[in-house]
């Protein structure tokens, strides 16, 4: 048998939000949730909704990068358009709950019910040129995004009475249900068979771009780290998965299934390393909250290359990151889940969820040097002749509420969107 057996795991994925039978064109003014709304005065205004394009949040106020501003500009200036900023978003967040409700994906599904022609929204990335893409936040109606300043010009038409109106042409098919699989390697163990290391990735990705970094890098690097385990021949105490996830993106619908499925190897989990962010080298290993993690990982990343462990950060135990990634769905069942991070602002700023998300933004280089780096974790990991400790330390204190960050619930993978159940 070959060292590396492929197992498929299918899932259902939740349908993306469609408008079906809207091929061609469509026409009509652009309006804005009007500012003082209630009581009947609401209903009212939702029933002249047919026929236009609605605004769906609250424009920027400049669409220059952060730190440029900061940079170049008067202190008194950044603070200026921070006000703006803050004063615009709890003006809207009034507008929208004179709808219903402080989300926007709450508040905007009452536009589609009116009968609005189409959605516009604007979700900018806080750097040159780059918006995120989510979601839309209707099955029925139109949603597309505009960039920042394309949005901020017909708002500012739309709020000074020019009655701005626009022109979209747009393909939509429904494909119905889409099966998402989940991926999985394995290099089996000898003696410590029942035991796991998991190397851990996502496959899917949002639509504007290629998902090049979020997570084709996390992928790339999990492929090569067992490729070079394979070549170099190891025969592992404990068993090694590599788990390509499906879905994470919906909600780490994949890792949760992953584990759902197996819960024997979140019983006998020794680690899972997960990536899941940009190119670049990895710069910090977090102990998630687990007590004793430091022990471990300092034992295995002790057998790293010095040109490649020198430029790590560990620490621990840590507080939880990112639970909206994979390594969650082990760390909610209480079983040792890791990150190995690069550097995170550029990554958010730029291409995390953005049209930016592409192939040229990979340095193979620094990709090289994170599968060899995962790689020996795996193995080192695999062969320690002690398991890994479950013990909890207290997270850090929630600001909001002064009391300790409390472990995160596993919630059940979503096979299927509900209204199909």
């Amino acid at each position: 048998m070959d060292l590396i057996e492929p197992r498929r795991r299918t899932l259902e994925a939740i349908p993306m939000a469609y408008s079906p039978g809207s091929d061609g064109v469509l026409e009509g003014r652009v309006v804005t949730i009007p500012d003082g709304l209630e009581g009947a005065d609401v209903d009212t205004w939702l029933t002249g909704l047919e026929g236009a394009f609605v605004l769906a949040v609250p424009p920027e106020p400049m669409c220059r990068a952060r730190q440029e501003l900061e940079a170049n500009a008067r202190e008194e200036t950044v603070a200026k358009i921070d006000s703006i900023r803050q004063a615009g978003r709890a003006a809207w967040g009034q507008r929208l709950e004179a709808l219903g409700s402080r989300n926007p994906y709450t508040a905007l599904a009452r536009l589609a019910d009116a009968g609005a022609t189409g959605i516009v929204m604007n979700w900018w990335s806080e750097g040159w040129g780059a918006n995120k893409i989510f979601e839309a936040p209707s099955r029925e109606v139109p949603s597309f995004s505009l960039s920042c300043e394309d949005y901020g010009l017909l708002y500012r038409l739309a709020e000074d009475g020019s009655h701005p109106r626009i022109r979209v042409e747009m393909t939509a098919t429904l494909t119905g249900e889409v099966p998402q699989d989940n991926v999985i390697a394995e290099i089996p163990g000898s003696d410590l068979a029942d035991e796991y290391v998991v190397l851990s990735a996502h496959l899917d990705s949002w639509h504007a771009a290629s998902g090049a970094t979020d997570n084709g890098t996390g992928t790339l690097m999990v492929l090569e780290a067992m490729r070079l385990l394979k070549t170099a021949g190891v025969a592992p105490r404990r068993t090694i998965i590599a788990g390509h996830w499906a879905a994470e993106e919906m909600g780490l619908i994949g890792s949760r299934a992953f584990t759902e499925d197996h819960p024997e190897v979140v019983e006998g989990l020794q680690a899972t390393f997960n990536q899941d962010n940009g190119t670049w080298r990895i710069e910090k290993i977090e102990g998630q909250g687990f007590l004793h993690a430091g022990e471990r990982i300092a034992r295995w990343i002790a057998q790293v290359p010095r040109t490649i462990a020198s430029g790590i950060e560990l620490e621990f135990p840590g507080t939880q990151y990112s639970r909206g990634s994979d390594h969650s769905s082990f760390v909610c069942a209480g079983a040792p889940g890791f990150r190995l991070q690069s550097p995170y602002d550029e990554y958010r700023q730029y291409t995390w969820h953005t049209e930016r998300d592409t192939y040229d933004k990979i340095v193979f280089d620094d990709l090289r040097e994170n599968a060899i780096l995962a790689a020996i974790l795996a193995y080192a990991a695999s062969e320690d002749p002690v398991r890994t400790p479950r013990d909890k330390a207290l997270l850090p204190v929630d600001e909001r509420t002064g009391e300790p960050g409390a472990w995160p619930e596993c919630r059940p993978a979503m096979r299927r969107p509900p209204e199909l159940e």
